[in-house]
C-alpha cells in the first residue's frame, strides 16, 4: 500500500512539474480517447533533456487513469536486438487496448524499418504506441499510404520565456534569480531544472552554473563523444553563429573536416539549414560555459580562431553578404555589451535594407542631418566630395531614407575639407600631431550616424550603421588610422575605450558636441584586433600614440600591445604566414626597409629567447616557452609532462616565461639596416 502510494505521489508530483507541451498532450489526449480519427502511434523526438521522458510519463499517467495496461521499455537496454524488443513488449501483442511506450529509441535506431514493418503489425487491437527519441524518424512512416493516416511525428521544441519562467516558479526558484536560469538554459527543461537546483552561493549574488551542473548537463545533452576531435569540433560549434566546413577547416586543421561536419550534421541537438549548422541553445550554453570552466586557455584559444576564420570570411565574402558575415563575427561577442540594452547585436534585420545613395535621396538626408545634429551643410558638402562614401538604410519595400552614414576615405588634408568640416579639421590636427600618414596610406573616418529622432541609440539601424562600419576596417587595405564620431558619447565611450579606440578630440557642430573617437591600426593590425577581441581576460590596448612619432608610429608600441603581439608570434610560431600581419613588425625589432621583416622578427624572438637562458631562473622560462611554441607539445599538458613538473607549476613556469621574454625584447636593441 505504501509502495503503491509513493507510485502515486511521484506520477501526480511529476504531472504537475509538466510545463508546457500543450499540443503534444493533445494529440496523446485524443490517441488514448480512442477516437476513430485519431493516430495509433506517435514517435517523439528532440535533443536530449528537452522533455521527451516527461511526456511518455505523461501518457502512462493518462493511461492508467483510463484503466489501460502500460508496457514500458527502454531503448538503452535492448542492444539494438529484435528478440529483446519483442520480448520486453510481449504484453502490448497479447491485451487490446494496451499502451506501448519506447524511450531512449536512438539507442535502437537500427530496428526502426524492422518495427514499421513487421513487429507492430502483430500488436493486439487498439494498441496505442508513443515512440521517443533523439533522432528524426524515418520519412517512410508518412510516405507509406498505410502507415501515413496512423502516425504523427512530434518534434519536441524547448520552452519559450514564459514558460521557462513558470517551470522555475514551480521549482521555487525567486523571481529576481529566474532570468539568469533562463538565459543559461536556452529552453531546456533538464537545463532549467538542474540550474533550479544550485542557488547561487551567497543570497543575492549573480547565478553561475557550476562544475557539477555543467558535468551533468554535457554527460546528458551531448553524451559520449568518439574523440577528442568531436569535442573540438563541438566546441567550436557552441561558438560560432553558425558553422560550414570553412570554419572547422580553420579551426581542426589537418582534421577530417568532411567527415566532422557530416557527424555534426546527424546529431539529435545540431540543426542543420541552408546557412549551415546550429547548435541547440541549452547544448551551446553548456558547451560554452563548461569549456570556460575546464580549460580556460583552450576556450580563448577557440574563440580566436573562430575570431579569425570569422575575419577571413568577411575579407572574402561578397558585397551583397559582407554583413551577413560581420554580424555572424560580432555574435561572438555577445555577451560583452552589458546585458538586455547591448549596443551591437548579432541579430539580422531583413525588414531594413542597407543601400547606397541615390541621387533622389539627397534632400531627404540632408534635412534629417539638419534635424539631428545640425549637420546638413557637412553632409552637403561631402554629398558632393565622395558620395559614393554614403549608405542609406530604408525598410523593406520603401524608397524613403530612414536612416544614413558615410565612411569617407581620406589621404591628404585639403583647406575646403577643413573649412566645410569643423571634425574633419579636427581629425587632421590629430593626424599630422600625433600619426603622420606615411606614402600609399590613407585614414578613414566614420563622420556620421544619423536615425530618427537624433538619438544614438541602440536599434536595428544603428545596428547597422555599425555593422558597416565594421565591415568597412576589416575589408579595407592600406588604412592606418580610423575614426568614428558619436555626439551622444556618454552611451558608447565605454564601449569604444574597452574595444581600443580612445576619445581623442570633440568639436561643435551646429551647436552640438561631437565627440572623435580613434585608433592607429600601424600599433595593432586589424588580426590583431580579431584576436585580442575574442579573449576573455585581457586589457585594452592603447591604439592612439600619445606622442609625436619620429621613427614611425609603430616604434612606441605600448607594453599591452607589444606583449599580445609577443604571445601571438609565440603560438603561430609553425605558421608563418600569420607574421606577415604581426603588430610586432612595425616595432623596434624590425629595421626599417628590412628586405625580409618576417625572418628579421623571428631572429630577434630567437635571439631573445637564448638571452634568457644565461639567468639561472630564466632557463626554466626558456624551457617553458620553447617546449610549448617552438618544438610544438600537442597540449600544454604535453608540455608539462615533458618539462617533468606538475601541471600548475608549469603554468606558472610559463606565465613568468612569457614576461621576461617580453621584457627582453623590449630592452632589445633597435635593429639597424647596413
Amino acid at each position: 500500500m505504501g509502495a503503491a502510494g509513493l507510485a502515486g505521489r511521484l506520477a501526480a508530483a511529476r504531472a504537475s512539474a509538466l510545463v508546457g507541451r500543450e499540443s503534444e498532450r493533445a494529440v496523446l489526449d485524443r490517441m488514448l480517447s480512442g477516437a476513430s480519427d485519431a493516430p495509433l502511434m506517435a514517435y517523439l523526438h528532440g535533443p536530449g533533456g528537452i522533455g521527451k521522458s516527461s511526456l511518455l510519463r505523461y501518457a502512462a499517467r493518462q493511461a492508467e487513469l483510463t484503466g489501460r495496461r502500460v508496457v514500458h521499455v527502454d531503448g538503452r537496454f535492448l542492444d539494438a536486438d529484435p528478440r529483446r524488443l519483442e520480448e520486453a513488449a510481449a504484453p502490448a501483442c497479447a491485451e487490446a487496448g494496451a499502451v506501448l511506450l519506447i524511450d531512449s529509441f536512438e539507442q535502437c535506431q537500427p530496428l526502426e524499418a524492422w518495427l514499421r514493418e513487421s513487429f507492430l503489425l502483430r500488436l493486439a487491437d487498439h494498441v496505442v504506441v508513443v515512440v521517443a527519441g533523439r533522432v528524426v524518424p524515418d520519412a517512410d512512416w508518412s510516405l507509406d499510404p498505410g502507415w501515413a493516416p496512423l502516425f504523427v511525428a512530434l518534434a519536441v521544441r524547448p520552452l519559450d520565456a514564459s514558460q521557462s519562467d513558470a517551470l522555475l516558479a514551480a521549482r521555487g526558484v525567486p523571481p529576481e534569480q529566474r532570468g539568469a536560469f533562463v538565459a543559461f538554459a536556452g529552453g531546456s527543461p533538464l537545463a532549467l531544472s538542474l540550474a533550479a537546483s544550485v542557488a547561487p552561493a551567497t543570497p543575492g549574488a549573480p547565478w553561475e552554473p557550476t562544475g557539477d551542473v555543467l558535468t551533468t548537463l554535457v554527460e546528458r545533452l551531448v553524451g559520449d563523444l568518439p574523440s577528442a576531435v568531436h569535442r573540438r569540433a563541438l566546441e567550436v560549434v557552441a561558438q560560432a553563429y553558425v558553422t560550414r566546413e570553412p570554419l572547422l577547416r580553420a579551426v581542426l586543421g589537418d582534421a577530417d573536416t568532411a567527415g566532422m561536419f557530416s557527424w555534426l550534421r546527424q546529431l539529435p541537438y545540431i540543426e542543420a539549414t541552408p546557412e549551415g549548422l546550429h547548435p541547440h541553445d541549452a547544448v551551446r550554453a553548456t558547451l560554452e560555459a563548461d569549456l570556460r570552466w575546464r580549460d580556460p586557455e583552450r576556450y580563448d584559444d577557440v574563440r580566436v580562431r573562430v575570431s579569425l576564420a570569422g575575419l577571413r570570411a568577411v575579407r572574402g565574402a561578397a558585397e551583397d553578404d559582407a554583413l551577413l558575415r560581420v554580424a555572424e563575427w560580432m555574435f561572438l561577442f555577445r555577451g560583452q555589451g552589458g546585458g538586455p540594452d547591448e549596443l551591437y547585436n548579432y541579430r539580422t534585420h531583413p525588414h531594413i535594407e542597407d543601400t547606397p545613395l541615390r541621387p533622389e535621396d539627397v534632400p531627404e538626408v540632408l534635412r534629417m542631418a539638419e534635424e539631428a545634429e545640425g549637420s546638413a551643410a557637412a553632409v552637403g558638402h561631402w554629398v558632393r566630395r565622395q558620395p559614393e562614401a554614403f549608405r542609406v538604410q530604408r525598410y523593406a519595400g520603401s524608397p524613403a531614407p530612414v536612416s544614413f552614414m558615410a565612411i569617407l576615405r581620406l589621404d591628404a588634408p585639403l583647406s575646403e575639407d577643413r573649412a566645410e568640416d569643423p571634425v574633419v579639421a579636427a581629425v587632421w590636427d590629430l593626424v599630422e600631431t600625433a600619426a603622420p600618414l606615411r606614402p600609399g596610406e590613407h585614414l578613414g573616418i566614420r563622420r556620421f550616424a544619423v536615425q530618427p529622432g537624433g538619438h544614438q541609440r541602440p536599434s536595428p539601424l544603428m545596428e547597422l550603421i555599425s555593422r558597416r562600419a565594421i565591415g568597412e576596417e576589416m575589408r579595407s587595405h592600406g588604412r592606418a588610422v580610423t575614426f568614428t564620431v558619436f555626439e551622444d558619447a556618454d552611451r558608447w565611450g565605454h564601449y569604444l575605450a574597452e574595444a581600443g579606440m580612445p576619445q581623442l578630440a570633440a568639436v561643435d557642430v551646429g551647436g552640438r558636441r561631437q565627440h572623435i573617437f580613434g585608433r592607429d591600426w600601424r600599433r595593432q593590425t586589424v588580426e590583431q584586433w580579431a584576436r585580442h577581441r575574442a579573449r576573455t581576460t585581457v586589457t585594452p590596448v592603447t591604439t592612439w600614440p600619445t606622442t609625436t612619432a619620429t621613427s614611425g608610429p609603430g616604434d612606441q608600441l605600448p607594453r599591452a600591445a607589444f606583449a599580445e603581439g609577443v604571445l601571438e608570434a609565440l603560438r603561430t610560431w609553425h605558421i608563418p604566414r600569420e607574421f606577415a600581419t604581426s603588430v610586432l613588425l612595425h616595432s623596434h625589432l624590425v629595421p626599417h626597409g628590412s628586405p625580409d621583416p618576417t625572418a628579421d622578427l623571428r631572429g630577434a624572438i630567437i635571439t631573445a629567447l637564448d638571452a634568457i637562458q644565461t639567468d639561472p631562473a630564466g632557463v626554466k622560462a626558456h624551457e617553458a616557452l620553447t617546449s610549448t611554441y617552438i618544438t610544438a607539445s600537442r597540449t600544454h599538458k604535453a608540455a608539462a609532462r615533458r618539462l617533468g613538473v606538475p601541471y600548475g607549476t608549469y603554468r606558472r613556469h610559463l606565465a613568468l616565461a612569457k614576461e621576461r621574454l617580453t621584457d627582453q625584447l623590449l630592452r632589445q636593441p633597435t635593429t639597424v639596416t647596413g
